[in-house]
């Protein structure tokens, strides 16, 4: 058997249990796959449901063969939001350019996808909810590896022990920290911060973004088509405020210090962000790991490879993270070399997306006046010219077609 379309309950897999810790996209992607080759899954997930709405991501390259292949393409392609232009302003409000969005992003007009998260997060689930078991509300405690499994304690009470354990959850990891070791020893930090929340449309803007930059700022307004748009407020920080994390009043206080006396829409914004009920704050970072995998626990996705927002990947890698990882270990004799094949076949592709954001300044975010006018000029001439053909490193593996062994 070579068509993974007909990879069902093979032996070298069947009845051997795994436990997923995440329910967002790299979670149930997995679930998906290993329940497709015949393991048993559970998926605990410490909220209470799969979460809706969200804030827009993008499917690109690679990762639009594996929903193809999951089936789910076609409710995607009804939510895609088709974002039709990006208006960039300077300082003063004044308009600098306004492009074709892919120009900038490097997607592929009429292919790639943006979607809600919720909306990817709910096709997945509801692809494998009713094949695989779900905990939601509760969370990985503790884990004890040992010879013949992991015994594995929740939150909510339970003790259960599964053949293996995979971390799905996300940048800031409970499993790595578990089992790997303290975030910092993996974490790479791009020299950003940003706040990220809704508030009304009361700008008048359809299916655009419209971003406002100063020197080491950025102000976001991104409306998707409905009532509400998504502002972000993007800001360079040479050190991570990490005392900002314990307390949302210090984060919305600091972002209101950083945006003080800032133009156009931002005053608004920020009075918008203190009565905000959705404020996500973060760092803009990355996990770099020498090995996603530790004897009978793996990682997926941002947990493993988290290539930060700014490359518009990590929902992406989170797909085929999940499709490479289930392929191996169902084709592999067991999970010691299952484990070592997704890293060999999926490194390279993970190394190349990450590195389209180096450390410090990002394109779109300029920290100084120079590199802010050196942006501004490259914009200008994109605005006569047609959107690019997509940058390689999103097409840079070709799936597998996965043999099982019996």
């Amino acid at each position: 058997m070579t068509r993974v379309d007909t990879l069902v309950n093979g032996p070298a897999a069947r009845g051997r249990t795994v436990l997923i810790s995440g329910a967002s996209i790299a979670g149930p992607a997995l679930a998906y796959w290993l329940n497709r080759y015949g393991f048993v899954v559970t998926v605990v997930e410490k909220a209470g449901t799969v979460r809706d709405g969200g804030y827009p991501i993008d499917v690109r390259g690679t990762a639009l063969d594996v929903v193809r292949r999951m089936g789910i393409l076609p409710r995607l392609r009804d939510a895609h939001i088709d974002l039709r232009r990006l208006t960039f302003l300077d300082e003063d409000g004044s308009e600098v350019a306004s492009v074709d969005p892919h120009a900038v992003t490097g997607g592929v007009a009429g292919r790639d996808l943006e979607v809600r998260r919720g909306a990817l997060a709910g096709a997945l689930h509801e692809a494998v909810r009713d094949d695989v078991e779900f905990l939601f509300d509760d969370s990985i405690d503790t884990l004890d590896q040992h010879r013949h499994g992991v015994d594995v304690t929740f939150r909510g009470g339970g003790r259960r022990t599964f053949d293996l354990v995979v971390g799905a959850d996300g940048l800031h990891s409970h499993t790595r920290r578990l089992q790997f070791g303290p975030e910092e020893l993996f974490h790479r930090y791009l020299g950003y911060c940003f706040a990220g929340f809704t508030l009304r449309n009361t700008f008048g803007l359809v299916r655009e973004t419209v971003m406002w930059n100063a020197p080491g700022r950025a102000a976001v307004l991104y409306a998707v088509g409905d009532g509400d748009v998504h502002g972000f407020l993007n800001f360079a920080c040479p050190e991570p405020p990490f005392d900002a994390f314990r307390d949302p009043e210090a984060q919305r206080d600091l972002v209101a210090e950083v945006f003080r006396g800032a133009g156009w829409e931002v005053p608004g914004m920020l009075a918008a962000l203190r009565d905000a009920d959705d404020l996500f704050f973060d760092l803009v970072s990355q996990i770099r790991m020498p090995r996603w995998s530790s004897g009978r626990v793996a990682l997926v996705g941002d947990a493993a490879y988290a290539p930060s927002f700014l490359t518009g990947q990590g929902s992406s890698l989170a797909l085929v993270g999940a499709y490479m990882l289930a392929g191996s270990l169902a084709a592999e004799r067991d999970h010691d070399a299952g484990f070592d094949a997704y890293e060999r076949d999926t490194r390279a592709f993970v190394t190349l997306n990450q590195d389209q954001v180096g450390q410090g300044e990002a394109a779109l975010f300029p920290a100084t006046a120079q590199a802010l006018e050196r942006r501004n000029t490259m914009l200008r001439g994109l605005g006569s010219m047609p959107p690019a053909e997509g940058r390689p490193a999103h097409e840079a593996l070709v799936l597998p077609e996965f043999t099982l062994r019996g």
